[in-house]
């Protein structure tokens, strides 16, 4: 069955409206060293914790579903074990240089259009196209996931590539210049949420 989201004002009494629960949930993103000296360089992978959203899924016409984000941009940190000298530098730049947490605090994700095939008894396979605000900039944002809905729960994996270049964001470098982080980033989540009554 297959189904097309498009825009559209949530009708009372049908949707379900669901809270997503950080703690039971995992956001990360993944970036790739590239340049004379990558091999020898670090592709740190970075926690989102602080982020929080809500959907809102109309079991009977998923075409009315819909979803909102917002990841605080400053609770962003590197989780590999590596060096307190190293984490501090790449916590350093992520916020100073990449995101600058303090100008944009919030990047956000929002979403009323895309498409849904159901895969199994509350299983669906949900291709999304909304736009993502991220640095200032907004942009549309394909996020492809693997949805299931299981009583009041409802868990939502998948990943998706964000190019920095696209919002602005100047390439980071490191070591004169040697080693240089790729356009491209690696973002995974497995996110739960939970019914509101």
């Amino acid at each position: 069955m297959h189904y097309a989201i498009e825009p559209t004002v949530r009708p009372e009494g049908t949707t379900v409206h669901y809270i997503i629960e950080t703690k039971g949930s995992t956001f990360t993103v993944r970036a790739f060293a590239r340049g004379l000296l990558s091999a020898f360089a670090h592709s740190p992978t970075i926690a989102i914790p602080d982020f929080e959203g809500e959907i809102f899924v109309n079991p009977k016409a998923v075409e009315q579903s819909s979803l909102r984000i917002v990841v605080h941009a400053a609770s962003l940190a590197v989780i590999d074990d590596i060096s307190e000298k190293d984490r501090e530098e790449i916590n350093r730049r992520t916020h100073g240089e990449v995101l600058e947490s303090d100008s944009y605090p919030e990047i956000v994700y929002e979403c009323s259009r895309g498409s849904a095939s159901k895969t199994g008894e509350g299983q669906y396979w949900v291709a999304l196209n909304g736009d993502l605000t991220l640095h200032g900039v907004k942009r549309s944002q394909p996020v492809s996931a693997r949805v299931s809905v299981n009583g009041a729960t409802l868990r939502a994996t998948g990943n998706f590539s964000v190019r920095l270049s696209d919002y602005e964001i100047r390439p980071v470098s490191a070591a004169g210049g040697t080693i240089k982080l790729k356009d491209e980033l690696k973002l995974s989540f497995d996110i739960t949420a939970r019914k509101q009554a």
